[in-house]
This record gives C-alpha cells, structure tokens and sequence, in this order.
C-alpha cells in the first residue's frame, strides 16, 4: 500500500509505543490514586504536560489533555464564548467558512444558544478575507476561531496578523480584548506551533496526526482566559476537563509531538519537493487536471487536484485497488457524500469539486511511491472517464 493519506491519520512512531507500553499493563494506576501506581501514573502526565508545553512555547499549566482535536476544538470554542457571555463582555464570535467540521458544527451549536456567528470567506487559494474580517469585528466580538492549516487544500492562514488586528481593534476601541483560537490539528510536522508567535489564546491539536495515538487530544489555553468546563465531575485537568486521563495515549502524544516539532524545516522542505514531483507529473499527464489552493502558502504535503469528468469516489475506489490511499477530502465528511464546503466557498466550479482528490504526503513518503501514483493515475483516470 502506498499511503498518500496522512491528513486522515497517520501511522503510530513507534518511540510513541514505546512510550505508552509502560500505562497499558504494569503502571495501570488511576493519576488521582494516593498510592505508588497512582502517583507514577500523575507523574508521567505531569511530564507529559511540561514536555508538551516545552514544545509550544507555553506554560505546563495551560496544557490540558482531551480525547482528540474535535474534543478540544469544542472545548475551546464553547467553553470560552460561554464564559465571556456569561461575564457581559459579548455575545458574537468570527469564525470562517472553511474551518473542519468540528468548528463548523460546534459554532452551529452557538447559534442555536443564541450567538451570533459571522462566517468569513476565502479567496480562490483558500486565503482568509482580512478586509473581510475586519468589517466582521464589532463591540460585542468576543472570540475569533481561524484555522491554522486547512485538512483539504492546505492553506495556511495568517494566524499572527489576525492576532495583531484584534489588538489593533482593541486599542483602536478601547475595547475588551477578543480571544483567538486556532485549530492547528494538520500543522504539527510541518508548521510552527510557538503559541506566543502565532498570538493564539487557545490551540488545538490531535495526536493520531502526528505519530501519537487516537483518542488522544491536547488543548493550549492561555492562562487567565475566561473558560467554562463542558465535562463535569471529577478535578482533572485543573478542573477544567473532568474524567480519568488517558495516562498512556498522554505519554504516547506527547513523544510523537516532540517527535514531529523536531526538524520541521528539513522535513517539509524535502515532502514539499515530492509534493511538486507528484503536481507537476499529474498536470503533464492528465487532460483536465487543476490544482486546488495556494502552492506557496500551504502545507508541504497537501496536494488536492481536481479531475474533469469524474466523481471522486470512484477514483479513490481504482486508487485502492491499485494499492494507493488517498482521500476525496476531509475523512470526517465520507459518510456524507456531497462536495466539499471548502471548495465551494473558494469558488470551486461544482463539476470540478465532486471531482476532488487530496494526496497528503508524509514523512516516510519516497521518490519511487510517487513515481508510482504518477505512472499509475492517467490510466485509472482514463478508465474511469470512458464508463
């Protein structure tokens, strides 16, 4: 099998095993526990948490762990325009048309609460509308939820200016200041994660997309911010997210990170030049082959392609009989056949997004997998368009 598939999820490192055998069997205890097996376990989440936080840039307190990106990307968003509601300070939240679907759904879910949510577009690329997001800010703006990298195309969003205008927009108003939080699960391997540099209040990310294991989240929430816990009962996570802590997906995400955010620079240098390698042969040998999203900001191992004439599904179907993975976008969005919402809002022509393909690259990918996609796609296209 080549994979071409790792927006999806990615293989477990194995240092990342190593890390959670000790939790699976001998050192089971519960963190909470006042014996020996408890306080081993508290202390591989504390080391965890401080080793996350060395990562990031933040303090082991703003750490918290939860059960993956959806879980902290709802955590963040409900629980933060939640509290700052319930303080005075506002009742209306920014976010943007082509956030995953765990953001969209989850600011649907404020608008039934009675929030009111802007939703700001895109340009062709996948670039946010700054002017756009600017004219959205009002008096009672309260949170801003932008994407760090877009799961379909790649795009990367310019996180530290949107920082810099909601400081701008304070100062200019005298306004209470507007929390920002950005869903980073595709940046790890590829982008920084420094949360002072991307001006980020909350960040989060999910472990299966970096090495770690599934079920295995983790949420940066700066210090001081308004935050109302959504999972009541017992004091985990500085009260702030309760339930027994998942002591060895914890241990496991927390190397794979450390893992991914070492030699991002080398690593995404040498995945973006395969990615070209995999672009530039398509375009040659497929009639009626467009690239969708920015090719310079973006992620290095994001390739989304339209096809003419062809829905995606059955490409992805001939791809796996031909022993390639590859997505026809978001994996959290295949139960539910329709195009895509990102292509959509990027003014993707309908007959070219139900065409869509996403290869997303990983480490591990070599020259010779991508030579093989190269030489194996234009017939499997061919065939498909002459049914």
């Amino acid at each position: 099998m080549i994979y071409l598939d790792h927006a999806a999820t990615t293989r477990l490192h194995p240092a990342a095993r190593d890390a959670m055998l000790p939790f699976l069997d001998g050192v089971f205890g519960n963190p909470s526990g006042l014996y020996a097996l408890g306080r081993e376990a508290q202390e591989a989440v504390d080391s965890a948490r401080t080793r996350v936080s060395t990562v990031i840039g933040a303090r082991p307190s703003e750490v918290l762990f939860t059960s993956g990106g959806t879980e902290s990307i709802n955590t963040a968003l409900l629980g933060i325009a939640y509290a700052l509601r319930r303080a005075g300070s506002g009742n209306h939240v920014i976010s943007t048309a082509i956030e995953h679907h765990a953001g969209l759904h989850a600011t649907q879910f404020l608008e039934e609460l009675g929030f009111d949510v802007t939703y700001v577009g895109c340009d062709t690329s996948g670039h946010l509308d700054l002017a756009e997001f600017e004219r959205a800010l009002r008096p009672e703006t309260v949170l801003a939820s932008v994407m760090l990298a877009n799961n379909e195309v790649g795009t990367v969003q310019p996180i530290a200016e949107i920082s810099r205008l909601l400081a701008e927009y304070r100062r200019a108003h005298r306004h209470h200041r507007i929390l920002l939080h950005t869903d980073a699960v595709q940046a790890p391997g590829w982008l920084s994660l420094d949360v002072d540099a991307l001006g980020a209040d909350a960040l989060s990310l999910s472990s299966h997309k970096f090495g770690g294991p599934k079920g295995s989240g983790i949420l940066f929430l700066r210090r001081a911010t308004p935050f109302r816990q959504l999972i009541h009962g017992g004091g985990q996570e500085s009260q702030k997210r309760a339930g027994t802590e998942n002591v060895a997906g914890i241990a496991g995400a927390a190397t794979a990170l450390e893992i991914a955010q070492s030699g991002v620079t080398s690593r995404s240098a040498r995945v973006g030049r395969l990615r070209e390698r995999l672009r530039d042969a398509i375009l040659a040998s497929v009639p009626g082959a467009t690239v969708n999203g920015c090719q310079q900001q973006c992620l290095p191992n994001n390739l989304n392609i339209s096809f003419d004439g062809i829905e995606s599904d059955l490409l992805v179907a001939a791809l796996d009989g031909a022993g390639i993975a590859a997505s026809s976008g978001s994996a959290c969005s295949n139960s539910m056949w329709e195009p895509s919402h990102v292509l959509m809002a990027m003014g993707v022509p309908i007959r070219r997004a139900v065409g869509s393909i996403r290869f997303s690259l990983g480490a591990a990918t070599t020259e010779a997998e991508i030579d093989t996609v190269a030489m194996l796609l234009p017939a499997l296209v061919e065939q498909i368009r002459g049914r």
